[in-house]
């Protein structure tokens, strides 16, 4: 989670207020945009494996849903907070809008750490998500999907106990289920794919080549793996190293080669939750290093894609001066002071909302079939991905160059208009 000294939803917060005065937004539409419209906080009562109860905190937020349903993820974390929640669910309102999506901005928390329990107790546990919150979700309204500590096992089971509840099949109500089980194709891949084919938009813009590029990656669980195989397959470039949480340790290390990493094979001795087996890493001839080791290394492209609050204004003093281009596949990797050294550095940051806004365009794109009842082909979900995403950049860095601002200020420029434009049209405003 974020450091703490660094409260996500204030981050959120500060950095829209930076852009709404740079837009002389209207007070009042400010005060809408700068909190959730609603707030869930409820308990979760489970039944453990030894006969035990435990009762579990579980959020939902809905931060604004003008533009269609609310949409985002939920997270299973030890450190989850409601702020973090509010943080998550405005960044989604953002995403969303950011590419085109007709969704609003949703997340979801529950306080635990999912590794600590058995198979049969999270099935449990996800039920009871359900059953306390099954009345202000679904395919019109909020739809909520994967995320840190959750599965598409998970949502399956989520799905399922919606559509018991309200008494028909209901795949729409969750993204990021199985495939098989109301699931897309390419899903996911997505997040990860995404952020590299922002990255290679920059690199155009940038006029790099990308077989001369390297790059290193903070976190190995989906997006930073799909991140990793997509830099070394799709751009051939070269990934010098990625970090990763240690179960067993408890501390986090940065796993790296100079000669490239073999994403493949890290993921094939990575557990589900994104903890590498270091013995083995040591043993195929990788060096394994200090956790923020991946934040000093000399490469073109950083790649943040583990939690919020990383990169910090401490931090990003160990940033080398080689990095060109900061893509960020987590939410909030960067501080807002973190933002005025990279700016002050030149440094090209993709900003989460649209780096990793690959995840919730396969997430619409499920919803699509789902409604359908049509299931698209592997290559034509990442075609519609890869187009997707490049027209969101190249919208974002029009209005950077236009109006000779900072890309994650354009970033909010855009999508802030999108709601704010759906908010009047709908006669809110």
């Amino acid at each position: 989670m974020a450091s703490a000294s660094t409260n996500a939803f204030e981050m959120a917060q500060q950095q829209f207020d930076h852009v709404a005065d740079m837009l002389h937004l209207d007070p009042q539409v400010r005060e809408i945009l700068r909190w959730p419209l609603r707030e869930f906080s409820f308990r979760i009562p489970v039944r453990m494996d030894d006969g035990s109860m435990r009762v579990f905190q579980g959020y939902r937020v809905q931060h604004n849903d003008a533009r269609g349903p609310s949409k985002g993820g939920i997270r299973f974390h030890p450190s989850e907070t409601i702020d973090t929640v509010r943080a998550l669910a405005t960044w989604m309102t953002w995403k969303c809008a950011v590419v085109d999506l007709p969704l609003g901005g949703g997340k979801g928390g529950v306080i635990l750490d999912s590794a600590t329990l058995s198979i049969s107790e999270k099935e449990r546990l996800v039920r009871g998500y359900v059953q306390q919150i099954w009345k202000n979700i679904g395919p019109r309204n909020d739809v909520p999907a994967p995320d840190v500590g959750t599965t598409p096992q998970m949502m399956g089971w989520m799905m399922d106990e919606y559509s018991k509840l309200v008494g028909h099949f209901t795949p729409g109500v969750i993204t990021g289920k199985p495939v098989g089980g109301g699931g897309s194709l390419g899903r996911t891949e997505a997040t990860g794919y995404g952020v590299i084919y922002t990255v290679r938009e920059a690199m155009k813009h940038l006029n790099l080549n990308p077989a001369e590029c390297t790059a290193a990656v903070q976190g190995f669980g989906n997006v930073a793996q799909y991140a990793a195989i997509g830099f070394v397959e799709m751009l051939k470039g070269k990934v010098i190293c990625v970090s990763y949480w240690d179960r067993e340790d408890r501390v986090s290390y940065t796993v790296s080669k100079t000669d490239g990493v073999d994403p493949h094979y890290l993921m094939s001795i990575t557990d589900q939750y994104g903890s590498i087996d270091k013995n083995k890493a040591k043993a195929a001839g990788y060096i394994i290093e200090d956790a923020d080791a991946w934040l000093g290394k000399d490469v073109d492209v950083l790649i943040p894609a583990a939690l919020e609050g990383q990169i910090t204004a401490e931090t990003v003093k160990r940033v080398s001066p080689q990095v060109k281009i900061l893509a960020e596949g987590a939410n909030g990797p960067t501080t807002p002071e973190a933002d005025e050294v990279l700016k002050q550095r030149g440094v090209f940051v993709i900003p989460d909302f649209l780096c990793n806004a690959g995840g919730v365009t396969v997430s619409y794109f499920e919803s699509v079939q789902n409604d359908m009842n049509f299931y698209w082909t592997k290559n034509e979900v990442l075609e519609k991905l890869d187009s997707k995403m490049t027209i969101a950049f190249q919208g974002v860095l029009d209005m950077a160059q236009r109006e000779k601002a900072y890309m994650r200020d354009a970033a909010y420029m855009v999508a802030i208009a999108r709601v704010v434009k759906a908010m009047e049209l709908r006669g809110w405003i």
